[in-house]
């Protein structure tokens, strides 16, 4: 069973990832996968290069992924058109990793699941939330990003509101890491349930 893992920029995605790999559960990060893609010598980077220019590249020719990351968050149409070159690559890397991962359920993290229509791929959706004036504070300390540009990369997200209007499952990370924690081993538990119900 695919369980999608999303929230927004800075709610905390990568703990609850985390604690569900410590639960022995195969867990499938799209942003590990972007990376991938983006590689030195891809095909992707080239077309990047040629739709951005070589401002987006380091020195050493990979991609400046802050740099790139200013353009689009700046740009909602130069946004698309990165979009439109890295997401199939992006969706086709990720199911064929789903479908070899083993267990009752897998969770594949992706910060823009609403976004993009990848929830249509997925069983059930579980969301990290906490309130924005938090997401703002961490996305700040993070990224180092001064609080109009936080605010941007914000905007540039769906609400908080349509991301919680597509949950099955919600994850409040705005407490400590141990009640983080704790919520996750009781999903845990609801979702291999609801596996073996599937299978």
């Amino acid at each position: 069973m695919r369980v999608g893992l999303t929230g927004g920029i800075a709610s905390g995605k990568s703990t609850v990832a985390q604690a569900f790999e410590a639960l022995g559960v195969s867990v499938i990060d799209t942003d590990v996968i972007a990376r991938e893609v983006v590689a030195p010598g891809s095909p992707a980077l080239a077309e990047i290069r040629e739709a951005f220019g070589e401002a987006v590249l380091e020195a050493a020719g990979g991609l400046d992924r802050r740099r790139m990351r200013e353009l689009v968050f700046a740009d909602a149409a130069r946004r698309r058109q990165l979009e439109a070159i890295l997401h199939p690559r992006i969706r086709a890397a990720t199911l064929a990793r789903a479908d070899a991962a083993p267990g009752d359920y897998v969770v594949i993290a992706v910060p823009l699941l609403v976004e993009t229509g990848f929830d249509r791929l997925v069983a059930q959706v579980v969301v990290v939330d906490c309130p924005e004036a938090l997401q703002l504070a961490r996305l700040m300390q993070r990224d180092g990003q001064d609080e109009a540009a936080a605010r941007r990369m914000l905007a540039a997200q769906t609400s908080r509101e349509a991301r919680l209007a597509r949950a099955d499952h919600v994850i409040d990370n705005s407490g400590t890491l141990a009640e983080t924690q704790a919520q996750v081993a009781a999903l845990h538990a609801e979702l291999r349930a609801a596996a073996d119900r599937i299978c």
